[in-house]
């Protein structure tokens, strides 16, 4: 299967409904087949720093099958007990001894470690159809990705996106329930 660019988003709750709004967009983003959400998880870490993790998905079950659980393996979380620990050290052990840096110059990320206890985050891998196209344009023309991320609103302030209002009111909004913890 040809598989387009790939995204992990780690979002962070304090008081999650996994189920609801967020579930329902993800439906939406594939069915216009704008993006598929490879493997999906809910991490919850109680007040000690214990974690409880739930799949969520939008994959049909065949596709489930076939893809299994990425996120555990990429991030080196045991998603069936230390069974599944080892199999994600062991997919990333030989990975490395083939080559492959994951995280190149920069330092791991160390997605359970950021977030906070007392609270919830979905991980969420997503496959970018959209990006397609695009991606093997740019492999045609001799390009490659250098670096990539997410701009915050209040850096497009600056360069005339925004008007400093409604940066502020952005990232308020994105920054609200992480200012609670």
């Amino acid at each position: 299967m040809a598989i387009g660019p790939v995204q992990l988003i780690v979002l962070g709750f304090n008081h999650p409904n996994f189920h609801g709004e967020v579930i329902a967009e993800l439906e939406r983003l594939r069915a216009s087949d704008t993006v598929r959400v490879i493997d999906a998880l809910a991490v919850y870490k109680d007040q000690a720093g214990e974690l409880e993790v739930e799949h969520l998905s939008n994959l049909t079950q065949e596709e489930a099958i076939e893809l299994g659980t990425k996120i555990g393996a990429l991030i080196g979380l045991g998603i069936d007990g230390e069974e599944g620990v080892e199999a994600g050290a062991e997919a990333g052990a030989e990975m490395a001894a083939e080559g492959v840096n994951f995280f190149g110059d920069a330092d791991e990320w160390d997605v359970l470690e950021d977030i906070p206890n007392d609270s919830a985050a979905a991980l969420i891998l997503l496959e970018h159809h959209w990006a397609v196209p695009l991606r093997d344009a740019i492999a045609r023309a001799g390009g490659f990705r250098v670096s990539d991320g997410f701009i915050s609103p209040l850096d497009l302030v600056g360069i005339g996106l925004m008007t400093a209002a409604e940066a502020r009111e952005l990232h308020e909004m994105e920054t609200a329930a992480a200012a609670k913890s």
